[in-house]
């Protein structure tokens, strides 16, 4: 995770994205990205046009529950599912 600064460019907010990340990614400049609003309605998603092929509705908030109830849980799910 890294941390950047939003700053503002004529009328947009503008955040750059770290070299590593975006060589990883295959974004350089002129491509193409697409920016999304999760379903959590507080999430921004930032993916190069045309490598997602199938859109998952998975949020980050619904795994982060999902492994806050394995925390918890996890044992007696385990042993549930040996029965």
């Amino acid at each position: 995770m890294q941390i950047q600064t939003v700053f503002k460019a004529g009328n947009s907010n503008v955040v750059t994205i770290p070299k590593s990340i975006s060589d990883e990614v295959g974004i350089k400049k002129g491509s193409k990205v697409i920016i999304e609003l999760a379903a959590d309605g507080k999430t921004i998603v930032l993916s190069k046009a045309g490598a997602r092929k199938n859109t998952s509705s998975i949020t980050p908030e619904f795994l982060r529950t999902l492994e806050r109830v394995n925390k918890r849980y996890g044992p007696a799910l385990a042993k549930l599912a040996k029965l």
